[in-house]
């Protein structure tokens, strides 16, 4: 072989070692939260040149997220022991309940920023359980797998809730929302009826949202991230997919999605509501990114979650499970 040939292919191997270094740094940081409390960085649209450039070369750095506030209605915390580790969750009882509402984050969050939504099923007259995924808020560890793992976090919650009675509805968003829904294609979990905010449709998908964000080509770095984010917590992440999920669910779903989401697009969630078997609804919120919906449609939000409520069954057709 020539030398410049044997330069060319050095230059080459080195260059994928450095590749695929950066990206398995970038799934390890994007998967594994900091204990300590150190600075977030910031979202991708908001970093200058330089920082975004920081961000390629060195990853994300997420500190565990923390509960800042806690419910202002009566309520009791419960453990449960999942296989990712012991959940901490916030239960809220009413009086004579129309069933329960597990309620789910979605990715570097918790539990108490879901308060005002809880607030408003306990109005609906629905008891209310608020959970922290495994490695976020109250409960145990520090990874993410930004909805695979956390899938058993959810089965692990309804299926506690289905011992007693009365139905449980399942509210959850972004990564929630996914993880509720591998949980009833691929774990078997059966609540009376969803409502989804924003599931992504594929973990690729999200992967390559996130570099379109910073303005980065998104090949090849976003399929070397699923790759070494799947390896690095033992499952194939390329399958981590809401599309093929919903194909095998019948639970009736409510699918909420903002029209100026820049993380889902309007694409993933038209294939995701297309795919669902059961009864379905679907709203879109106008000017709404990846954000509360009740933050700028408050009224509708709330009118949309209560039809859907009133559609479902009457809690005595419900009995212990």
């Amino acid at each position: 072989m020539k030398p410049i040939y044997k330069r060319l292919a050095l230059l080459l191997g080195l260059l994928l070692v450095a590749v695929n270094t950066v990206a398995f740094l970038h799934a390890w940081r994007f998967t594994h939260f900091s204990a300590e409390a150190t600075a977030r960085t910031g979202r991708p649209e908001q970093l200058t040149l330089p920082q975004k450039l920081w961000v390629l070369l060195t990853g994300v750095t997420i500190p565990k997220p923390r509960n800042h506030a806690a419910p202002g209605f009566p309520y009791a915390t419960v453990h449960l022991p999942s296989p990712n580790g012991r959940l901490e969750a916030w239960y809220g009882p009413v009086p004579h309940p129309r069933g329960t509402v597990a309620l789910f984050h979605g990715y570097t969050s918790s539990k108490s920023k879901l308060l005002t939504e809880a607030n408003y099923f306990r109005r609906l007259g629905y008891a209310v359980l608020l959970t922290d995924f495994a490695g976020n808020g109250g409960s145990q560890g520090s990874a993410c797998t930004v909805g695979h793992h956390e899938a058993a976090d959810v089965a692990t919650v309804v299926r506690w809730l289905q011992r007693r009675p009365g139905p449980v509805i399942v509210y959850a968003n972004s990564m929630g929302a996914v993880a509720t829904l591998r949980a009833e294609a691929e774990l078997g979990v059966r609540p009376a009826a969803n409502i989804l905010e924003c599931p992504y449709g594929s973990m690729l998908q999200t992967a390559q949202s996130r570099f379109r964000s910073m303005r980065v080509p998104p090949f090849p770095l976003a399929n070397l991230l699923v790759f070494w984010g799947g390896l690095q917590h033992g499952f194939w992440a390329s399958d981590l997919d809401a599309t093929r999920y919903a194909a095998r669910i019948t639970t009736p779903t409510l699918l909420l999605w903002g029209a100026a989401d820049p993380r889902v697009t309007r694409s993933e969630t038209d294939a995701i509501y297309a795919a669902l078997r059961g009864p379905k609804w679907r709203q879109d919120f106008p000017r709404s990114g990846h954000e509360p919906y009740w933050w700028k449609h408050n009224v509708l939000w709330k009118q949309t979650v209560a039809q859907w409520c009133d559609e479902l069954p009457p809690a005595s057709s419900y009995l212990y499970r």
